[in-house]
């Protein structure tokens, strides 16, 4: 595969790189998704438009990274599915979501997956886990109420993104989550617990949260069933990311993107809040 990008997210998928030579992975754009100008998002558009054209040219197919966070689904009634009518809640779903329906216009094969809150070495410490731990480090964590995240190792990632694209899958949106969500003081909690910290929680408006449907995805990846996903699934998450802060592996600011990307796409910074409109 051709991986367009050089953050988080690209770096984690190079151990792969040598395989699915019909493929051009995007991972290379916008990966704040509270705080990212029209500018930024102009850019990831402008990209997306030309590595489509590449891959329309070749015949190769283009995977592109979408998420599926609060932004996307948090105003969906029931569990999040790739099928459900989407109304996006923040600036950032709203800009996935067209870049999702630009891509269908392209002419392009393309496959898109729409992740949750990617957890692993070297993310970039805009992101939840990193942006955390440096608030509880600094003795005090924000926290909005109800909020809660869907949290998946990367390496986790990388394996189902290894599975999906030997199935040859075209013209297919699948959500790539653990289906749980975790409420941000437990995941505060657990950190504590980890990392020997204690801090003083300040609580702000009530957060977003909601459920990331799999069904689709343990449909087309049945070896998921063997990834551990479930209630307890985000504790061995956040042991590893406690491990990766003790060697101070855990965040290093990512990277830019080649081709003039921005990075990679990731989760929100510490605990965003969620616009008006999501679900709490």
């Amino acid at each position: 595969m051709e991986i367009v990008g050089n953050g988080f997210l690209a770096r984690s998928l190079r151990p792969i790189a040598h395989q699915h030579p019909d493929t051009v992975v995007l991972a290379a754009g916008v990966s704040w998704a509270s705080g990212t100008s029209d500018a930024d998002f102009a850019r990831e558009a402008a990209l997306l438009r030309e590595v489509a054209r590449d891959c329309r040219a070749t015949g190769r197919r283009l995977l592109f990274f979408s998420t599926a966070a609060t932004g996307m689904y948090g105003a969906v009634d029931g569990p999040g599915r790739e099928d459900s009518t989407i109304v996006p809640c923040t600036p950032y779903g709203a800009h996935k979501l067209g870049l999702e329906r630009q891509l269908h216009a392209s002419g392009a094969d393309w496959l898109v997956l729409r992740l949750g809150h990617l957890v692993g070495p070297g993310q970039p410490p805009h992101q939840l886990l990193p942006a955390l731990v440096r608030q509880m480090r600094e003795g005090r964590v924000r926290i909005h109420r109800g909020a809660a995240r869907d949290l998946i190792d990367v390496v986790d990632v990388v394996r189902v993104i290894d599975l999906l694209l030997a199935r040859d899958l075209r013209g297919e949106t699948v959500n790539v989550a653990s289906g749980e969500a975790v409420p941000v003081e437990r995941i505060v909690d657990h950190l504590e617990r980890r990392l020997g910290l204690t801090a003083r929680r300040e609580y702000r408006e009530a957060g977003a949260q909601h459920v990331i449907s799999t069904e689709k995805l343990r449909a087309l990846v049945p070896q998921t069933a063997r990834m551990g996903f479930g209630p307890g699934y985000y504790r061995r998450v956040l042991d590893a990311f406690a491990r990766a802060c003790a060697d101070g592996t855990a965040g290093d600011g990512g990277g830019a993107g080649t081709r003039g990307g921005a990075g990679d796409r990731g989760a929100a910074g510490p605990v965003a809040p969620a616009a008006r409109s999501c679900r709490s």
